[in-house]
């Protein structure tokens, strides 16, 4: 059964050479493209995403079956298209994990799809986009959330290493200095720190108790992969 299963439907010849019929690839194609929404509205559940990005999941996995069927087998050929891909990372913006994820799971479904191996792009596709459902509802890694980045702009007037040791201990379970930077030709600092607080109560008196501290001075706190995106 697992060998029917791992079996292209292209016919290859006795030297190597794949034979690539005009029915073949429209069922890669339309394998591809059922695949696509299929991991789209998986990763769709549960889980802020774009329409932009939405289209882009369902159509990745045709776009890479159309390159890895026209490439068959040319070396050259395929070379340069593996450096047209590589320049696309240049022109995109990082996404969470979780996008970056999804995109790689779409690359590896259109690409089982133009090998001819459909049995295991649906069997593959199916099981990650399951795994994906449940993940989501089983508290996994859900601790991993509850870091955020606290930044706070004071005067310079305020010593940074230890101005907010007090409300950090009162609030907080768990707190580093990650960056410090002047702005405001010198006459500001600004503090970006990792924090765990006790609960998100904690949160809101943290923020009130700083900003009696740092004269009412900006103040942002952000999940992780939003702080990262926003220095960007």
């Amino acid at each position: 059964m697992l060998d029917n299963l791992y079996k292209s439907i292209f016919d290859t010849a006795a030297d190597g050479t794949v034979s690539l019929t005009g029915g073949d690839f429209i069922i890669c194609m339309l394998t591809a493209v059922a695949l696509g929404l299929i991991i789209a509205f998986s990763f769709k559940f549960k889980h802020k995403m774009t329409k932009g990005f939405s289209v882009t999941l369902a159509l990745l996995p045709a776009a890479v079956a159309l390159v890895i069927t026209l490439v068959n087998g040319n070396l050259g050929t395929g070379v340069a298209v593996m450096g047209a891909f590589s320049l696309v990372r240049f022109r995109s913006i990082p996404g969470s994990a979780k996008d970056i994820c999804a995109i790689f799971i779409a690359m590896a479904a259109g690409l089982a799809a133009a090998t001819g191996f459909i049995a295991v792009a649906f069997v593959f596709t199916i099981l990650i986009c399951l795994l994906n459902i449940i993940y989501t509802y089983i508290p996994f890694g859900s601790k991993d959330n509850d870091e955020k980045t606290l930044k706070v702009t004071i005067p310079e007037g305020l010593d940074y290493t230890n101005v907010f040791d007090d409300l950090f201990e009162k609030y907080l379970t768990e707190v580093s200095l990650d960056s410090i930077k002047t702005t405001n030709m010198g006459s500001l600092f600004k503090l970006d720190y990792s924090i765990k607080a006790k609960s998100a109560e904690d949160e809101r008196k943290l923020i009130d108790e700083i900003r009696t501290r740092n004269g009412n001075l900006e103040i942002s706190l952000l999940r992780k992969q939003y702080a990262v995106k926003e220095e960007l």
